[in-house]
């Protein structure tokens, strides 16, 4: 069984974003033990300069990060490396097999993730060239994972 941490800056607002996370995480909970440990999410105004609200998030992230040992480390970012479903299920398993089954997924912010939290990535993760709101990418995130077990099962979901 592989074990899930998401560290993600904010809480899912809209009930519906809610919901559809929660039906991901009942249909995960076969495959995989899940954890979400959310942060609080800097405000933030055209004052204070975007770098120093990242930096600020960037400090939350790595002290969440220090509680979690010998973890493959998954950014989504941007500007990461983007699979097909297929794909990234494969990848996810074969990570998998050469580790210990220990995945810790971060989701920045609105601005997005500082410099020295790509850095730790063990694979910056993009879903599109499209930008989509950390709450969107959250449900998107569960649910490709619930994808790959399915591929990787050979069950019916995907096709």
């Amino acid at each position: 069984m592989l074990r899930l941490k998401l560290i993600c800056l904010g809480k899912l607002k809209e009930n519906f974003w809610r919901e559809a996370e929660k039906e991901y995480l009942k249909r995960l909970q076969v495959f995989a033990k899940v954890e979400i440990i959310e942060l609080k999410e800097e405000s933030f105004d055209e004052k204070i300069p975007t770098e120093i609200i990242k930096l600020k998030e960037a400090e939350k992230i790595k002290k969440a990060l220090d509680k979690i040992k010998d973890a493959f480390v998954i950014v989504l970012d941007e500007h990461g490396k983007q699979f097909s479903s297929i794909a990234f299920s494969k990848y996810l398993f074969e990570v998998a097999v050469r580790g210990n089954g220990d995945f810790v997924f971060v989701i920045g912010g609105p601005l997005g993730l500082d410099e020295s939290i790509l850095k730790i990535a063990n694979l910056k993760l993009s879903f599109s060239s499209f930008t989509f709101t950390h709450q969107m990418i959250r449900v998107f995130l569960f649910e490709q994972i619930y994808r790959a077990m399915m591929i990787e099962g050979g069950r019916q979901y995907h096709y």
